[in-house]
């Protein structure tokens, strides 16, 4: 939809469709090419069999009693593109998914229908098949190392590299060059964001969040020096939530913003809000005197997100704030956010963090509940009032002003002013607290394995993660594995 309006859809020829619409709709191209895409397109022959217009009424009637679900909620759950969990599906992608929804390992053959040819006219993927096995995060590690994985990043963090590499070098010695280990690069914004709620159903913790010298402080309590050498070796660069030298919106005086360690300066800033009383342990009273203990939630996926905060409780006890961390299971830990339940989460900085002027700034405006600084006023937007808060904080309700006009700029410059306006608002504001960014990842994969690239980036949006890397164009030296 465009300010409401859906497109008026027209097909030209067999190859050629137009979309148009009354206004603008400049998301509609970026939305096509994003990590999850909105797929435009059907395979016919397979969905109306479970479509009310189309299907013979005996034959639906019968799967729709089968199934206990409506003739809707069956369309749905058959027509799912993306999660690629109905093996029956025809698809347009590289490889077709064998196996049902929930199973531990799936295996994907070639597709015989996907349209990408290569140079000399040979049509891809080269492989013909890919094998996912879902393992425990904290298993992944140590299941690469053993040889486990052909192709692995995800569920690697840093910490992992150095094992990682000896294990390369100990079987080259041996003359056994089993697997390779590369250094990525992350496309996150930052590595580990802290995001206070600023619709925390706590009415004196929300009005604290509310000041922005309360979100300075914090973030000048935080020791990003210690956190960058002591778990990256200092290979990632300090800094707030920003753009990343990549993205044409990059300045490296808007990712210093508030992101230096100043404990004087965090202390005044908390004397002056009024949070002076103590406990004798140092510990800062909140207005109505309970202690301000903040409790960071995380999915607990990742162990440098629960280093990152140990190093960073550390540096708030002496600004008087104690920090506790409660690991969740990731749907668990959106929900309560979602609810107002959660009153900060430890997350990634965005995911865009490389934006150009067609990337859409929706993690920069509380237009979405999934941003976890402000998920009641993204309901009250996706919802159009009808759920949620409205924002009522000035800076919130600019961005999402802003964000509208990002929506109807009829050209580049234009949304470049946009998110550069918005990005500064960030800076000045703090809603959500940086560490470091351009973190290494390592990426392992079988020595035999060829085409990956020897650098990247890491990213969900912009790349798709790995998609951006064209893995229908990888292959094995020799044909096979080794």
């Amino acid at each position: 939809l465009a300010d409401g309006f859906p497109p008026l859809v027209r097909v030209i020829d067999e190859v050629t469709i137009s979309y148009t619409w009354p206004v603008p709709n400049p998301r509609f191209l970026p939305a096509l090419a994003q990590a999850r895409p909105v797929y435009i397109y059907r395979p016919a022959h397979f969905m109306k069999k479970y479509h009310e217009d189309y299907a013979d009424p005996d034959k639906l009637a019968k799967k729709v009693e089968d199934s206990g679900k409506t003739w809707a909620a069956l369309h749905n759950k058959k027509d799912n593109l993306y999660k690629l969990d109905n093996p029956k599906l025809p698809v347009l992608q590289p490889w077709v998914n064998q196996n049902k929804k929930n199973s531990q390992r799936y295996t994907l053959v070639r597709n015989p229908f996907y349209h990408r040819i290569d140079t000399e006219g040979r049509q891809l993927p080269y492989l013909d098949n890919v094998e996912l096995e879902i393992a425990a995060s904290n298993l992944i590690a140590a299941k690469t190392s053993m040889g486990e994985a052909t192709l692995q990043i995800r569920g690697l963090g840093f910490s992992d590299a150095p094992v990682l590499k000896k294990r390369q070098m100990m079987a080259e010695e041996k003359g056994e060059s089993q697997y390779v280990t590369r250094l990525w690069r992350s496309g996150s914004a930052n590595e580990v964001a802290l995001y206070p709620n600023l619709n925390y159903a706590d009415e004196v913790w929300r009005d604290v969040f509310r000041d922005v010298r309360f979100r300075r402080a914090l973030s000048l309590g935080i020791s990003r020096k210690a956190i960058n050498k002591v778990l990256y070796y200092g290979l990632a660069e300090e800094r707030g939530v920003s753009a990343l030298e990549e993205s044409p919106f990059f300045d490296a005086e808007r990712a210093k913003s508030w992101a230096r360690l100043d404990i004087e300066e965090a202390n005044r800033l908390l004397d002056e809000i009024g949070l002076i009383e103590r406990n004798p342990a140092g510990v800062r009273r909140l207005p109505d005197g309970r202690l301000m203990e903040i409790i960071v939630e995380t999915a607990g996926e990742r162990s440098e997100v629960e280093d990152t905060l140990e190093l960073i409780g550390a540096t708030w006890q002496q600004i008087g704030i104690r920090l506790l961390v409660k690991p969740l299971d990731r749907d668990v830990l959106r929900n309560r956010a979602y609810a107002g339940k959660s009153m900060m989460v430890a997350w990634f900085g965005w995911n865009v963090g490389i934006p150009t002027p067609a990337s859409a700034p929706s993690e920069l405006a509380p237009v979405d509940q999934a941003t976890f600084s402000w998920p009641k006023w993204g309901q009250y937007y996706q919802t159009k009032g009808s759920a949620g808060e409205r924002p009522d904080i000035p800076e919130a309700v600019e961005l999402m002003t802003l964000f509208e006009d990002w929506t109807t700029a009829s050209n580049p410059e234009e949304k470049s002013t946009i998110w550069r306006r918005m990005l500064d608002i960030h800076a000045d504001q703090v809603f959500c607290i940086g560490t470091v960014a351009r973190a290494p990842i390592p990426l392992v994969h079988d020595a035999a394995l060829k085409n990956v690239p020897d650098e990247g980036i890491y990213a969900w949006d912009p790349g798709g993660q790995l998609g951006v890397h064209r893995m229908d164009e990888f292959f094995f030296e020799g044909g096979r594995i080794r």
